[in-house]
C-alpha cells in the first residue's frame, strides 16, 4: 500500500476512524476522477464503504493465472461482450462501491462513456486475483456486492490457497446463492451466459 500524493487528495473526504462521518459515494466518485491521472505507475484506486481504497496490481507471478483465464473465457464470452484487463473501475451506487476487477468481461455499447466510471450492469462476468492487500475485500465485500448487483459470474483466483472459486446464481438481496471450488490443477464449470470450462492446470 502507498498513499496518493497529498495534493491530489486536498478534495476527497473518505471516512476515517471512530465517528468521522462517511463521505458521499457521488461526492467521492468526482474526486476521484482527477485523482485517477495522479496515481504511481502499478496502483489502482477503488471505493468502499466511504473510503477510497489504494492497492497495488497483482505482482508479475500471478499473470499467468489471469492470462490463462483470458484465454479461455474469449471464446466464449456473450455476443458483443470483450474480455479485458485494462484498468476499469465499475461502479455500483446502490451499494456505495467502486471496483476496479482484474479481469472484467463487459457490454461493449454500455461501457461507451465519457467517464472513469463504468456501469456495474455492464458486466458478464469479473476475475479477481487475491493478494495481501485485497484479499480480504475479495473474498468478502467483493461477493456480496458482485452478487447484489447481479454479476452473473465471478471468478476468484485465491494465490493463498492455490485454489479458484467460481460464485454464481447471483441474487440482490444476499449475494450469491452458489459457488464451485477447485484447487489449482483441476477444471471448473463457468456457468451461462459463458457455459465452458476453465482448466487450470498451468496456475
Amino acid at each position: 500500500m502507498t498513499d496518493i500524493p497529498r495534493e491530489a487528495l486536498q478534495s476527497i473526504h473518505g471516512g476515517g476512524d471512530g465517528d468521522e462521518p462517511k463521505a458521499d459515494f457521488e461526492q467521492l466518485c468526482r474526486d476521484l476522477e482527477p485523482v485517477n491521472d495522479t496515481l504511481p505507475d502499478g496502483y489502482r484506486v477503488e471505493i468502499i464503504g466511504g473510503k477510497i481504497i489504494m492497492s497495488p496490481w497483482p505482482q508479475g507471478r500471478y499473470l499467468r493465472a489471469m492470462r490463462s483465464l483470458e484465454r479461455q473465457l474469449r471464446p466464449h464470452a456473450p455476443e458483443r461482450h470483450e474480455v479485458g484487463t485494462e484498468p476499469c473501475l465499475f461502479r455500483f451506487p446502490e451499494q456505495e462501491r467502486g471496483y476496479g476487477p482484474d479481469l472484467h468481461v463487459a457490454d461493449e455499447a454500455l461501457v461507451d462513456v465519457e467517464s472513469i466510471f463504468l456501469p456495474g450492469e455492464a458486466l458478464s462476468l469479473v476475475g479477481e486475483v487475491t493478494s495481501s492487500s485485497t484479499r480480504a475485500f475479495d473474498l468478502t465485500d467483493k461477493v456480496e456486492v458482485y452478487g447484489r448487483g447481479g454479476v452473473p459470474a465471478y471468478v476468484l483466483i485465491d494465490m493463498a490457497v492455490k485454489a479458484v472459486t467460481v460464485y454464481h446464481d447471483p441474487t440482490p438481496d444476499r449475494g450469491y446463492r452458489a459457488h464451485t471450488q477447485v484447487k489449482f490443477g483441476d477444471k471448473v464449470r463457468i456457468p451461462a451466459p459463458f457455459d465452458c470450462e476453465v482448466d487450470t492446470a498451468t496456475w
